[in-house]
């Protein structure tokens, strides 16, 4: 008896102790997986026990390692809306229902691309409106980290009026126009952090590929290293702080002291790195078509190394994804007035010019905006059109679809004719066209660097800019302030984006001749 109570207990404790296999968290119910791609699927286990994933007729088998992950390759499949179960077994058996196979998608940025269904315009009837079961987001979980994470937290969800309220606006609509033209299931995994700026979400390896990121870097890890002893010294003097204040309270004595600012933390969304290590490093190597990114906001003040620090956050990426240079596309900030004066009128000007730069890189392009934001507004409410010009952008040059037309008029050169600039653009199928309110947002300066309002006319594919007030231009300029109001679009009403022929610093500009309007 002591020899099977004995043999009873061991066996209870192997099973107590016996680690169940586990997808990771992308693969649950309702996952959409990318068509036409090899689709890894991993997760952990016991320490080389084998695995057996099953799906559409496909089994892939493997053993875990030593650290208890596994990983299996799928081979490439085509797009199916069939509801499928895809099953992994082990000591246990895991199985994820209704899985679909699609087009898959990463969105990622900052506040406008977290900004929900339910905060943006004409919410309501948009919710009402969302019958697409075929669309699917995940949304990550919100979490830095100081090294990269292999697990992030999230659910897939249909795009229905049950759950689409939570989506990211600027990810559904696109999502679901990308659906409807496709008519193939669509995955969304989104990943966004209002307030950061682009080194939280660029990769370590890339930070430190740059001298100046790289001693950042090192400060910023150094800093962390220190937070649990300035943690304490924070609440320490917060209870001293809080002591005093009441004690002034009580005694009837104004009491305006600060409130003492605590230490950054590793869970910062300020973090370099921390956001890329805990929301995107765990998505990775999930087989995706591309990437849709909307941030920048966060980056106004240090525009000038923004286009080469958007390049590297594409290169890196598409590096650790380890799936091709994938297709990039972002959003170009929109309209938007922080007032001042001087070198503060050209700021989101001037990261508006460097994410244009950017599209040096292969295989990028940008959706402008520059008419559908609230110059009064950071987070304006009209996302659906953002999400649409991303559309056309995947439709057109992702999906080869030949009937679309993605851009408005892109500069190209200009011409000085006499007291005139003669203002070119790459060549299009769509015509220009002007606005209600008429071709608004050109100015001309001499060589004196003032700028003055000019007027403007369409001549065929050309623009004609010339002013009465600067009988000698030297440079032409199209809404290049913060909140210009544009006035040149193309037939299908898409708009042209911002762009000026001198390289003149905002500090060597004289006042500008009218305030942004």
């Amino acid at each position: 008896m002591p020899t099977l109570r004995l043999l009873i207990i061991l066996l209870t404790l192997g099973a107590s102790l016996r680690a169940d296999v586990v997808p990771a968290p992308l693969f649950t119910d309702n996952c959409v997986l990318q068509r036409d791609k090899p689709i890894p699927v991993w997760g952990t286990a016991d320490a080389g026990e084998k695995i057996t994933v099953t799906f559409a007729g496909q089994t892939a088998s493997a053993t875990t390692q030593a650290d208890g992950r596994w990983s299996v390759t799928l081979k490439p499949m085509a797009a199916s809306a069939e509801s499928r179960d895809l099953v992994v077994s082990a000591s246990d058996k895991i199985t994820v229902c209704d899985v679909l196979v699609g087009e898959v998608w990463l969105a990622s940025g900052q506040s406008n691309m977290a900004m929900s269904v339910n905060h943006s315009a004409r919410s309501k009837e948009e919710v009402a409106a969302a019958k697409f079961p075929l669309v699917r987001h995940f949304n990550v979980s919100r979490k830095a980290s100081v090294t990269p994470l292999g697990t992030a937290g999230g659910k897939w969800l249909p795009a229905t009026s049950s759950h689409v309220a939570g989506f990211s606006a600027v990810a559904y609509h696109f999502s679901v126009a990308v659906h409807e033209r496709l008519n193939i299931p669509v995955g969304i995994l989104h990943a966004s952090w209002g307030g950061s700026a682009i080194d939280a979400w660029t990769d370590e390896d890339t930070l430190r590929q740059s001298p100046g990121r790289a001693r950042r870097l090192a400060n910023t890890r150094k800093q962390l290293e220190g937070y649990p002893a300035a943690k304490a010294r924070h609440d320490e003097a917060l209870a001293a702080w809080k002591t005093e204040r009441d004690s002034a309270k009580a005694a009837g004595i104004p009491f305006k002291k600060p409130e003492p600012e605590p230490p950054v933390g590793p869970n910062n969304h300020t973090t370099m790195a921390g956001p890329y290590n805990g929301m995107i490093h765990p998505l990775v190597p999930y087989a995706l078509r591309g990437v849709v990114w909307y941030q920048g906001e966060g980056n106004v003040r240090s525009a000038s190394g923004y286009s080469s620090a958007l390049a590297d956050l594409v290169t890196g990426w598409r590096r650790v994804f380890s799936q091709g240079a994938f297709p990039f596309y972002w959003v170009q900030l929109p309209n938007f007035d922080i007032g001042g004066q001087n070198d503060r009128n050209w700021q989101w000007a001037e990261l508006r010019e460097a994410q244009t730069k950017a599209l040096a890189v292969p295989n990028t392009a940008q959706a402008v905006t520059i008419d559908v934001g609230d110059a009064h507004q950071l987070h304006p409410a009209n996302k659906k059109p953002v999400g649409r010009r991303l559309a056309l952008l995947a439709l057109a040059r992702t999906y080869g679809a030949k009937d679309v037309i993605d851009s408005g008029p892109v500069f190209k050169s200009a011409l000085r004719e006499g007291a005139a600039y003669r203002v070119s653009f790459e060549p299009s199928v769509s015509p220009l066209k002007a606005s209600g309110a008429g071709l608004t947002g050109f100015e001309l300066a001499g060589e004196d660097r003032v700028f003055k309002p000019a007027d403007a006319r369409i001549d065929g594919a050309t623009v004609v800019v010339s002013s009465a007030a600067v009988p000698a231009p030297a440079a032409v300029r199209y809404s290049y302030r913060n909140a210009p109001v544009a006035g040149l679009f193309n037939v299908e009403g898409l708009p042209a984006s911002p762009f000026r022929t001198d390289d003149w610093p905002a500090t060597s500009i004289k006042t500008p001749s009218t305030p942004e309007q």
